[in-house]
């Protein structure tokens, strides 16, 4: 089973996922040039939105180099000196993570995702193999014992919603990978949309009498775009990655569903203050194995016309793509639609529109399947 969701997101003119020249992120799609926000950001944005911990119950996990550093105040919270704290937690941390920065032993090399039940279960790890970790010709066994187990007991499993969610991978030891119950697709405009540039000046306050002009001065590209958001979540794979537990797994499904219409990335945000929420919520609970990206509503890029703007030209291709592919592959799944500005929705859909954000987590959520 799964919960697909489709979104459709205008910003103003906005700057809000950078590559590597400062400049908002884009792609060919179709022929034309589209804005692009890339699924890491978007996933980031909903993973750290408030609604995720507040539905969920639980604080995000942390994907980070510092796994020592937060093992090792964990311990000396626990009345160990500092200096012997940091040195048990990089030696374990370094038997998980095999290579530490050589500029700094608390620092891994690689980042790696652990939740807080994660950093609690190492740290009682390193209290129990204290002379291990410390002491240099120690019996090495127990420690070795423990981190078997810790492996075994975090294997296929997190207690974190955005770990389960998300997924991990670490290359170092495959053991604590755990496979994504989510996939998210970059964002992309659903016009042709070309990068535009700010000419911008910064007055110097305090210069002399007799200087003129600005103290500095800059270009920032910009765009502005109607993105089509995709994404698809698999409820058995979520149910498996929170070790079964399914009143955790509903609310990590509200939790994401909240945060997807919520979420807005922070990139240049105090320069531009793009903060628009979503106009078009659709999800689809689909009961077979098959969930299909509708980006393809877009391949020919939409443009306003007449008296039907640019967004309003979207949700009318998203939705005629929407039938067709539902009626080629004779799927019955029915959508739940969240609208704002029911003007906009097309007269075949208006009867699976719901009035506000909640009703539509709450209609999405009983359609899912929990036997």
């Amino acid at each position: 089973m799964f919960i697909e969701l489709h979104i459709l997101q205008s910003f103003a003119p906005s700057n809000l996922n950078r590559d590597e020249s400062n400049n908002p992120k884009d792609c060919s799609f179709g022929g034309a040039r589209r804005a692009r926000i890339s699924s890491q950001c978007i996933k980031r944005a909903i993973r750290l939105h408030p609604a995720f911990a507040e539905e969920t119950g639980v604080q995000p996990a942390s994907r980070t180099r510092l796994l020592a550093k937060g093992v090792s105040e964990i311990l000396q919270k626990e009345g160990k000196e500092k200096a012997e704290a940091e040195l048990a937690a990089t030696n374990l941390i370094s038997r998980i993570l095999i290579k530490m920065d050589k500029s700094d032993p608390l620092q891994s090399t690689v980042l790696f995702y652990a939740s807080q039940e994660e950093k609690q279960y190492l740290a009682r790890v390193a209290l129990q193999n204290w002379q291990a970790l410390t002491a240099e010709k120690a019996d090495q066994k127990s420690l070795e014992a423990a981190l078997k187990e810790y492996k075994e007991n975090f294997k296929n499993r997190s207690s974190a919603p955005d770990v389960a969610m998300f997924g991990r991978m670490l290359a170092e030891d495959p053991a604590l990978n755990l496979d994504a119950a989510c996939q998210v697709a970059h964002a992309i405009s659903t016009h042709r949309t070309n990068m535009e540039f700010d000419f911008f000046t910064a007055v110097d306050d305090l210069q002399h009498e007799n200087e003129t002009g600005a103290g500095m001065m800059g270009l920032t590209g910009f765009n502005a775009a109607t993105f089509y958001r995709y994404a698809s979540l698999d409820y058995e794979q979520l149910l498996r990655n929170l070790n079964d537990d399914s009143q955790l797994t509903e609310k990590a499904i509200r939790g994401f569903l909240k945060a997807s219409a919520l979420a807005v990335p922070s990139g240049k945000q105090n320069s531009f203050a793009a903060q628009n929420p979503p106009s078009f919520l659709m999800a689809l609970v689909r009961k077979n194995s098959s969930t299909w990206s509708l980006a393809n509503a877009f391949e020919k890029p939409v443009f306003a016309q007449g008296e039907k703007s640019q967004l309003g030209a979207s949700i009318d291709a998203l939705c005629q793509y929407w039938e067709e592919v539902q009626n080629f592959f004779e799927d019955d799944s029915e959508p739940v639609l969240a609208v704002i500005g029911s003007d906009a929705v097309p007269e075949n859909m208006k009867g699976f529109a719901v009035k506000s954000l909640n009703q539509w987590i709450d209609k999405v959520i009983s359609q899912i399947d929990k036997e």
